[in-house]
């Protein structure tokens, strides 16, 4: 059976902008296009649009499916094998995060049921246990984060810059930052790969500059880094929803551009 896109978006739930962005990049492509420009997908591009879609819900940059699906040794169910395996984790930190907010309900309940106060007999959560579940994934990161980059050359030097900061320097700094972010945010919609946003995203390499000297192999740790540790996502969320995830990716085709 052949789809057309809508019907394909239809069916997956991907839009049609996305599909044809897919398309555009040479990651999905449809398996015939008529004369009046009609994409059409049959089985095999069901299947692969399915693999792109736990690749994303694992939050793999475009470019890294890419990368991986065009590898001849790929293997669609060994694949499908470790996305089990990823997604599995993923639900084991899931459920903490469900049961902290079961023993959070817990506690708060005798406060709204009583005039307002409650008492430590009627405390049914520890205090450290409100915060228990982000600590575990937050120290796994901070931990990351140290050795990759604790002893570098390029950490002290930010350690340095940011002591001999004024005041005015941090200002501005921030003023920039703010103004760049949302420059991207108004470029979005072009993508990740848009040379718009990558002359926005080469400023924003060329900015680290401010700390320390960059280079394409940090700099590709700092793009994951902006989706894995939480920190990072608060801050971009803040500006987009979904920001995290387009600066990584854009991150991840500056780096291939400049590798």
């Amino acid at each position: 059976m052949s789809y057309t896109v809508q019907k394909l978006a239809n069916i997956s739930g991907v839009t049609v902008r996305t599909l044809h962005y897919y398309d555009e990049v040479g990651l999905l492509e449809p398996s015939r296009v008529k004369n009046n420009g009609y994409r059409f997908y049959e089985e095999k591009e069901l299947l692969k649009l399915q693999q792109i879609m736990f690749f994303r819900e694992l939050d793999f940059p475009i470019v890294e499916i890419k990368k991986i699906m065009d590898d001849p040794k790929f293997d669609t169910t060994a694949a499908l094998r470790d996305h089990k395996k990823l997604i599995e984790i993923k639900k084991i930190r899931l459920e903490k995060l469900v049961q902290t907010i079961d023993k959070t309900i817990k506690r708060i309940q005798p406060l709204q049921a009583s005039s307002g106060r409650m008492t430590k007999k009627e405390t049914t959560m520890k205090d450290e246990e409100l915060y228990q579940s982000f600590k575990e994934h937050d120290k796994k990161y901070a931990k990351e984060a140290k050795e990759r980059w604790g002893n570098t050359e390029a950490y002290k030097q930010s350690q340095e810059k940011v002591k001999k900061m004024s005041k005015e320097d941090m200002f501005t700094m921030k003023k920039n930052g703010d103004e760049l972010m949302k420059e991207i945010v108004a470029n979005m919609n072009k993508g990740p790969e848009s040379r718009d946003v990558q002359k926005l995203i080469d400023r924003h390499y060329n900015n680290l500059r401010t700390f320390y000297e960059p280079n394409i192999e940090m700099y590709r740790g700092l793009a994951q880094m902006y989706v894995d540790d939480p920190r990072f996502t608060a801050y971009f969320e803040k500006y987009a929803k979904g920001l995290a995830v387009f600066m990584r990716d854009a991150m991840y085709v500056y780096c291939q551009n400049h590798k």
